[in-house]
């Protein structure tokens, strides 16, 4: 008995995954998810170069703006409401477009999660206090004397990820590193992975710069942040303010630097989340790679699509 196919549109930022997608969605009955930890945020809109509205209403979308940017959106949340929306979606006789460049949630979707305990609000609340007090650095330190293999391979600077790994030792007894058994998980569905890389990674560099250029045009999006921390009680620790570019325009907005910093350090930032997102991508083998910068980059992922044969 054949299942459904679900297709993955992945790449770096600024790749163009949107507009392929739409561009898809406009030729075959289809909808969209969006694999982004950044889209999940209300609000945050500029930075994140979310759909427009009128986008949104041509194309059904879905997992955007689905949180408040006081809350945490994680990997297992991601997977459970993806292989829920991919039932839904096949079930109406439409093509499922999983689109985005958060690849762990792409890998926690097709690779399944390690049996881990759930957040505990407590434990998180108090390492963010800690860490305000005392820095990312202070917390790895703590981390390398419980879990040494887990703080040998994140950075100093890595919080999220570094709060996670404590929580997990304070509430399992057991070190992270000594929980993962990654089982390959069976997908319900056939999985498609395209992946829009770009053949000249210049040109994506200029794609970024002109991006980020446009999002500060007319102090957009320093407004935009400006206006999220007086509606909302935000701190520069929480995921949604360490996503790039609303980084780096809080760090702005505290007098860290000036405007012309404020550009070179979103581009350099954002040049450095693509170089880790292609970095993800060439380790997977069986995705299907075409060039973002063709211009017939959706008929392309479109014939595949339709010569599909599993």
């Amino acid at each position: 008995m054949s299942i459904p196919l679900a297709v993955a549109i992945m790449g770096p930022t600024a790749s163009g995954k949107t507009a392929v997608a739409l561009d898809i969605a406009r030729r075959i009955p289809s909808e969209i998810i969006s694999v982004d930890s950044a889209l999940v945020y209300r609000g945050m809109d500029i930075g994140t170069a979310k759909p427009s509205r009128s986008a949104q209403e041509s194309v059904p979308h879905h997992l955007i703006d689905v949180i408040d940017p006081t809350n945490a959106y994680s990997a297992a949340l991601f997977r459970e409401n993806a292989l829920r929306l991919v039932h839904e979606i096949t079930a109406r006789n439409r093509l499922p477009l999983l689109v985005g460049g958060t690849m762990m949630y792409f890998r926690a979707l097709y690779d399944g999660l390690d049996a881990l305990p759930p957040a505990n609000s407590a434990i998180r609340a108090r390492l963010d206090d800690e860490c305000r007090v005392h820095g990312t650095p202070y917390l790895h330190k703590r981390l390398m004397n419980v879990d040494p293999v887990t703080a040998g391979r994140l950075k100093p600077t890595d919080t999220q990820r570094i709060q996670r790994a404590l929580e997990v030792a304070e509430l399992s007894g057991t070190p992270l590193s000594s929980l993962h058994t990654r089982k390959k998980n069976r997908l319900p569905f056939a999985f498609l992975k395209v992946a829009l890389e770009p053949a000249d990674r210049h040109l994506l560099h200029q794609r970024i710069a002109d991006r980020f250029m446009s999002m500060l045009e007319n102090d957009a999006l320093v407004n935009e942040v400006r206006q999220l921390r007086v509606q909302y009680p935000l701190h520069p620790e929480l995921p949604s303010m360490r996503c790039v570019g609303y980084r780096q325009v809080w760090q702005h907005l505290d007098g860290e630097y000036g405007r012309d910093t404020l550009y070179e350090k979103g581009i350099a930032a954002t040049r450095q989340l693509a170089k880790r997102q292609l970095t993800w991508l060439r380790a997977m083998p069986d995705r299907v790679v075409i060039n973002c910068l063709a211009t017939d980059a959706a008929t392309q992922v479109l014939e595949r699509i339709r010569t599909w044969s599993g």
